[in-house]
């Protein structure tokens, strides 16, 4: 038998979940307390596995070296039947799937299609920058639908708002000088989070109307961003990164609201400005605006620290913190969300 190979993880809408294809087929894992509840083995590998919150309809599709379904195919598998009930095909491969109860997102390298749970009519299509990773998140609340995706350009984010089957309004937000490596829409489609290539910054904006709400900083070193994720409630935003360290930022401390500096950041902007003598007043200007936003920017609130590769994360309703990577690792961790600082880890598992 093949050893197991871990291709895909991810989250259920509401982070009750996770779930993991492999080489082999696909596992379901109650996220806390943890739990193996369920596997399905395949003569095939299942490269993405979207559960609608714990209903019997998954989104699944192929992956790995020889994957079970076409890399370009959506199957709607009824797990009560364990058969597929449906499926959308595409010229391209698919990159995401994201699910409503009432609508089924997919996204390809250059173009996002929306369709009507129901009858997988097609509602819209998106075009995009190139979109390797196949960002693009959703709301999951009852009503409107929030969707947030790339642009057309390198940093732009778009953002649709959905009825039942109309779009009522689209718009674009300038997030990013560098390309978006991230996005992340929070469970009722009120607030968006964006991360670039360069991982330093993490941008809050109201996507209703792209109107920027407040940056945080996850650190000054460049990193690679795996994920960004908040909570049901909208208190936490966690991040991972290739740094090792995930940054957990309360948004309910913060409010959602631009920090204004203090005069005395002022001064300190302009000393260390003037101290580096550039050669024309345009450097100067832009050297102080760059550093003036770092002093604006928010510090993480806690930290938890691991050695795995990968890693995505979500809170859990008694916030506490999960970590799952792609070594097939479990970590459960408390968070002190009264002081922050280092989060303490309370549990371990390996999954895989």
């Amino acid at each position: 038998m093949d050893k197991e190979e871990i291709l895909y993880l991810g989250f259920n809408q509401n982070a009750g979940c996770f779930t993991c294809g492999t080489n082999t087929g696909f596992k379901i894992f109650n996220t806390y307390p943890y739990k193996d509840t369920f596997s399905r083995e395949f003569d095939g590998g299942i490269g993405i596995v979207e559960m609608l919150f714990r209903c019997n309809i998954l989104a699944i599709v192929g992956g790995g070296s020889h994957p079970k379904y076409p890399t370009n195919k959506v199957m709607l598998w009824d797990d009560h039947q364990q058969k597929c009930i449906g499926e959308l095909s595409f010229k391209d491969h698919v990159k995401a799937v994201r699910l409503r109860k009432d609508k089924v997102i997919v996204v390809l390298e250059t173009r996002i299609y929306i369709y009507n749970f129901g009858d997988l009519k097609l509602i819209d299509a998106i075009e995009t920058i190139d979109n390797p990773k196949g960002l693009c998140s959703v709301s999951y609340s009852a009503d409107k639908t929030f969707l947030a995706c790339l642009g057309k350009g390198k940093g732009w984010i778009r953002v649709n708002i959905y009825d039942d089957i109309d779009m009522e309004e689209s718009h674009s937000i300038e997030a990013h000088n560098s390309s978006v490596s991230c996005v992340t829409l929070n469970f009722d489609g009120t607030l968006l989070a964006t991360a670039s290539d360069k991982g330093t910054i993490i941008r809050l904006f109201n996507p209703a109307t792209g109107e920027a709400l407040q940056e945080l900083r996850r650190g000054s070193d460049k990193a690679e961003i795996y994920s960004l994720t908040i909570d049901v409630n909208s208190k936490w935003l966690g991040c991972t990164s290739d740094k090792g360290t995930v940054h957990i930022f309360s948004l309910s401390r913060l409010g959602i609201k631009h920090l204004k500096r203090e005069d005395e950041d002022e001064e300190e902007v302009k000393e260390e400005a003037v101290a580096t003598k550039p050669k024309n007043n345009k450097h100067v200007f832009r050297f102080m605006k760059k550093f003036s936003k770092y002093f604006d920017s928010e510090w993480s609130f806690a930290k938890f620290r691991i050695t795995d590769s990968r890693t995505i994360c979500a809170f859990t309703k008694e916030n506490n913190l999960v970590v799952i990577s792609a070594d097939g690792a479990y970590y459960l961790a408390r968070l002190d969300s009264k002081n922050g600082g280092e989060c303490k880890k309370i549990e371990e598992k390996n999954f895989v």
